[in-house]
Formats: C-alpha cells, sequence, structure tokens
C-alpha cells in the first residue's frame, strides 16, 4: 500500500514516536497484531469485522514505516507541512493546543451618567435659542408662557382664519330667503312647510354658501325636535 493511499499518521497508528528504530516498529507491529488479530474473536462476527478493519489500518502503517525509502518519503512530507504551518504563524513551529477560536471584539462602554437630565430640566443659559430664532420669551404673545415641546400640550398656538360664525336664531333662519332651485324666491320657513326633505337636501349638499347651509341645519334641528317625518331623497334644483 503506497502512502498515498493512507489517510492519517502511522507513527500514530503504531503508537510509537517518530525518531523511533525499526527493530522497535518491528516489535510493536508484532505486539499489536497478537492483540487485533481477527482469530481471537472467535464466533463473534461483528466483532471480527472490527479486529479485520483494524489490522488492516495497523499492516498499512506498517508497510509505510518498515520501508526506508517510504518513510523517508512520508517524514519529508510531514516536515514539509510543518514548514508551511511555520511559516503561517510567523516563522515559528507551533506548539501546544491550537489556538482558541477568534471572537467578537468587546466594545468600549461610556459613562453617559453625566448626560442624563430630568424632566423640563434647563441645561444652558436661559435665553439662547436655535440660530435664527428667537428665543421664546422673546416673542410677541409668549411673555409669561410656558411653551416647552415636553408639555402634553404644548406648543400650540391657535387662530381661527375665518372669524367666529354666530349661529342664527330659528326665525332668523326660516326668514332665510332662497335665491336658487325650484323655491327661489321663498324663505326657508316656508320651503320646511311644503318640502320638508328640500331642507336636508340644503344643509347636507350646498358647500358653497356656508351661512346658508348654517340656516337650513337650524330649520332641520327645529323639524326633528317637532317630529317631523321626511323621506330622504335626491331632489333637483
Amino acid at each position: 500500500m503506497s502512502n498515498a493511499t493512507f489517510r492519517g499518521d502511522p507513527y500514530r497508528v503504531l503508537d510509537v514516536r517518530p525518531d523511533a528504530s525499526s527493530e522497535h516498529i518491528k516489535r510493536r507491529w508484532r505486539e499489536l497484531a497478537r492483540e487485533h488479530h481477527p482469530d481471537r474473536a472467535g464466533t463473534d462476527g461483528g466483532q471480527r469485522a472490527r479486529l479485520t478493519t483494524r489490522m488492516a489500518r495497523i499492516n498499512a502503517a506498517y508497510d509505510i514505516l518498515r520501508d526506508p525509502i517510504r518513510r523517508a518519503r512520508y517524514d519529508a512530507t510531514t516536515e514539509a507541512r510543518r514548514t508551511r504551518s511555520g511559516e503561517a504563524h510567523g516563522g515559528a513551529t507551533p506548539s501546544g493546543p491550537p489556538p482558541p477560536p477568534p471572537t467578537r471584539p468587546v466594545t468600549a462602554r461610556f459613562d453617559t451618567t453625566a448626560m442624563f437630565h430630568r424632566r423640563n430640566a434647563t441645561i444652558g443659559p436661559r435665553g439662547t435659542g436655535l440660530r435664527g430664532i428667537a428665543p421664546a420669551d422673546r416673542r410677541r404673545g409668549t411673555r409669561g408662557r410656558d411653551l416647552r415641546a415636553s408639555r402634553p400640550t404644548g406648543p400650540v398656538s391657535r387662530t381661527n382664519v375665518g372669524g367666529y360664525v354666530r349661529t342664527p336664531t330659528l326665525d332668523e333662519a326660516r326668514a332665510t330667503v332662497l335665491g336658487f332651485g325650484r323655491f327661489h324666491g321663498l324663505t326657508l320657513g316656508e320651503v320646511a312647510d311644503r318640502d320638508p326633505t328640500y331642507i336636508d337636501w340644503i344643509a347636507s349638499t350646498i358647500t358653497r354658501d356656508r351661512d346658508l347651509v348654517l340656516r337650513a341645519r337650524v330649520v332641520a334641528g327645529d323639524l326633528d325636535e317637532r317630529g317631523v317625518e321626511r323621506h330622504r331623497r335626491a331632489v333637483s334644483v
């Protein structure tokens, strides 16, 4: 058997040192042959198969080490592998147990205690703000008000663009005169008496006249309070 087909270390298979003499290797082979000979298994087929495999490996290792040329070739190949491994580790042949596997680097830990501030705490001189924005207490209409964003309801400024719209009374709403449709010229009160569904249609459909819609809703609310029944239907103008 050639050492090209032998997998493993023949010295380890025969349990001898790499510098052992030929006589010592031969004596060790005989000891292993007596210990692992398949005839020792008797009628146990499984044990005989295991001993046969073991004995074949012992004989293959001995075939390499008993031949001076094949042994020298194996030693040279092994030494070359050791040399290449030593060059990969800085020129020195590694010895001892293998190095531990690489681990993830440990990240640095920073003390952020000094960065902690309580809620609504002031962390700078009073009156300093963002570049280009005046401080809150100098803006128009904000003097004396707390506009910090950490407040649940602030900072919020509300403005009514359209102005306040007063809800008309029922009499004012009923006196409103229509300027379109088939009831042109009649008041909302007269329309409510003739066709209450038309009032509902104005309150839910007309969007261009906010005041008219508001007055129609007042009239529709009065119809609801009086219990006037009407069926919602599309009414053409």
